[in-house]
């Protein structure tokens, strides 16, 4: 992950997990809140998760329609990434 920025084109989602995989979570934050999608709103719970508040972070799971995850932070910063990468078909 290069550069001072994210390459562009990445929707808020996207961004966020940039962000986050460069340690800085406000900004990861920040692009979060910019998304009005599910997709935003997954990523957003999971900052929130990481962040250590599981009360906010159960809100956002509840807003972007899935279960909260449980598992390893890191499984689940890959797994939303793969998923989000993933061409349409």
């Amino acid at each position: 992950m290069d550069g001072a920025a994210p390459p562009d084109g990445l929707d808020a989602a996207l961004r966020a997990l940039w962000w986050d995989a460069k340690d800085d979570w406000a900004k990861a934050h920040g692009a979060a809140q910019e998304g009005k999608d599910a997709r935003a709103e997954r990523v957003h719970a999971y900052l929130h998760r990481k962040e250590g508040d599981p009360s906010n972070a159960r809100y956002w799971y509840s807003r972007a329609g899935v279960e909260p995850a449980t598992g390893a932070l890191d499984a689940e910063w890959q797994a939303l990434a793969r998923a989000f990468l993933r061409p349409a078909s």
